[in-house]
């Protein structure tokens, strides 16, 4: 049985509103179902109401949802964990990222390849890159990130297994970024409209191969057993992907 620790995050659920905390000593939560005192929390289990509350442990995507600073928009779980699937992550692969954002896609990359792997990400905007590190800092759950402020463009360490690319343009740095992944290595990015796809594509046609082009829809439902019917409101657009590998 797991216990929320001084400190520690929880997620707390009014109806449908959710809210990420960290439990600190002296002080409280203040919402529409009433105070919750985090001094009365310490040492109970996950998974518990507190009057009106529900109190759980988070997720890697509640961290994402509710607790990262956001100054850019970051790519939502829904195509977040694709990608992983897609760059075929897992625990010790390397990993080129060029574009932090925010750092929620980060975070999940460091979870995916693990303690012995490694992500190297770069993002050129000062006052993001500030955020992103102390996003990463506060949320990733392995020490395993290097982020750089700066342009890849100048990076020369190389045989990565996959690279991710959140950029405006894209194709820009598709010639950069082959040289640093492996034979067969695997790339990925993200565009929000069609027209950047074209030129990716574009940007593809020498020294890729297995190229795929596809948009994730996610519709959520109503949780009443009376009425099940699909939600009122749902993100319909959120990215592109575009997915290739190296090919000599």
């Amino acid at each position: 049985m797991k216990t929320i620790e001084e400190n520690g995050l929880v997620l707390i659920i009014y109806k449908d509103k959710k809210y990420l905390k960290r439990v600190e000593s002296g002080k409280s939560f203040h919402g529409t179902g009433g105070i919750i005192n985090f001094a009365d929390l310490a040492g109970t289990a996950y998974g518990m109401r507190y009057g009106q509350y529900q109190l759980f442990e988070p997720t890697l995507e509640d961290i994402i949802m509710y607790g990262l600073r956001r100054e850019t928009q970051i790519v939502f779980p829904k195509d977040g964990y694709y990608i992983c699937f897609k760059l075929n992550l897992h625990c010790g692969s390397r990993l080129l990222e060029v574009g932090a954002g925010s750092g929620a896609l980060t975070c999940m990359f460091s979870r995916m390849v693990g303690p012995e792997g490694k992500v190297v990400s770069f993002e050129k905007d000062e006052r993001h890159y500030r955020n992103a590190k102390k996003n990463i800092q506060r949320f990733a759950e392995w020490n395993n990130v290097e982020l750089h402020n700066g342009d890849v463009t100048g990076y020369e360490e190389g045989e990565f297994d996959a690279a991710f690319i959140d950029v405006r343009e894209p194709w820009l740095l598709l010639e950069k970024v082959r040289d640093l992944v492996k034979g067969s290595g695997l790339l990925g990015t993200i565009v929000p409209t069609a027209n950047q796809i074209a030129d990716t594509l574009r940007g593809l046609q020498d020294g890729f191969g297995d190229i795929e082009v596809m948009e994730l829809m996610l519709r959520k439902y109503k949780t009443v057993a009376e009425r099940v019917r699909p939600e009122d409101r749902m993100v319909a657009h959120t990215g592109y992907l575009v997915f290739a590998r190296t090919l000599e």
